[in-house]
């Protein structure tokens, strides 16, 4: 499968997560070829605020694989994660990350910080942006629209 294939998967997660009122963002881990794991936002929902998308379908890929090294794994988003869920693609040791919209006011992967980047740290891995970005950015940013709209 390519990207953009593996993104529509992403986003199909994202609609999950819209459909439960959560921010519309969803992620998948593949490794080999395989997807091992899928998750959309749940924050809201379980009032947590460590349930993001990623940092789910991480935690699930772990579980699924029987390791917490998650070396050889690729991560889709449908957005930019953040520096918490960059934080533990950095200590899952994943190999890429592909996102689709960036995410200039929460980024940390090339928007405001550069985790993956970061020769500091004990790891570094290869990211893809900008993956299916104009579905992504759109799905994001009419959820807010309405949000707002509901507000008034």
């Amino acid at each position: 499968m390519t990207d953009e294939e593996y993104m529509q998967l992403a986003l199909v997660q994202a609609r999950i997560a819209e459909s439960l009122d959560e921010v519309p963002i969803g992620a998948i881990v593949v490794y080999q070829g395989e997807v091992v794991s899928c998750a959309y936002n749940l924050r809201e929902t379980t009032n947590d605020p460590a349930g993001h998308a990623e940092f789910l379908a991480m935690k699930e890929a772990s579980r699924e694989l029987g390791v917490w090294r998650l070396s050889g794994c690729t991560v889709f988003a449908t957005i930019e994660p953040c520096v918490m869920c960059a934080g533990l693609m950095h200590q899952a040791r994943i190999d890429r990350c592909v996102f689709g919209a960036f995410d200039p006011k929460a980024g940390a992967l090339g928007s405001l910080y550069s985790i993956h980047a970061d020769q500091r740290l004990n790891h570094t891995f290869e990211v893809t942006p900008g993956v299916c970005e104009k579905e992504c950015s759109e799905l994001i940013s009419r959820f807010f629209a309405r949000k707002r709209k509901k507000e008034r």
